[in-house]
């Protein structure tokens, strides 16, 4: 056989060998992850549960999941250990923030204006459009100089006789 004939087996056999390298390396990190844990870690269950774990056993991991709720879990089902910071802020939305003296923007743009109108007129302004129908029924029909009326009377259909051609 020719070294032509057996390259793509030779390719073949190269890419599954990367690909089982990977994907052991990644199963390796998660191992060494889930080893790392300890009782006040902050950990993510693969179902999306975060708890502290409380309790570290070789198979098992015994979780806090809140006030008065333990849970059991086997360790494979430790999706991710957390940091304390990002643990705070995922569960007890406490942001930790280096710049804590600098200025807090407002979540409103009213008070960077500087003034303070009190006596500020807060009566709503309607922007729609009004429909004659929606119109106060002051006349029957209105002024034939105004829009509305030109409205009305395009939006009408033109009545005939009843006498026609066709029958």
């Amino acid at each position: 056989m020719s070294l032509l004939t057996l390259l793509p087996f030779i390719v073949l056999i190269g890419a599954m060998f990367l690909m089982t390298r990977s994907a052991k390396k990644k199963q390796q990190q998660a191992v060494d992850m889930r080893n790392q844990m300890q009782p006040g870690s902050g950990v993510r269950t693969i179902g999306g549960v975060y708890a502290t774990v409380k309790e570290v056993h070789e198979d098992t991991v015994l979780v806090d999941a809140g006030p008065g709720v333990e849970l059991l879990f086997a360790k494979n089902a430790i999706g991710a250990v957390l940091t304390d910071d990002e643990y705070n802020r995922i569960v007890h939305g406490v942001e930790h923030d280096l710049k804590s003296d600098a200025d807090i923007v407002p979540d409103d743009a009213s008070s960077l204006t500087g003034t303070d109108d009190s006596g500020a007129d807060d009566k709503a302004v309607d922007l729609g459009k009004k429909d004659a129908a929606d119109e106060p029924a002051g006349d029957d029909a209105p002024a034939d100089d105004t829009p509305a009326a030109e409205a009305k009377t395009d939006a009408e259909p033109k009545k005939t006789d009843g006498g026609s051609e066709a029958k």
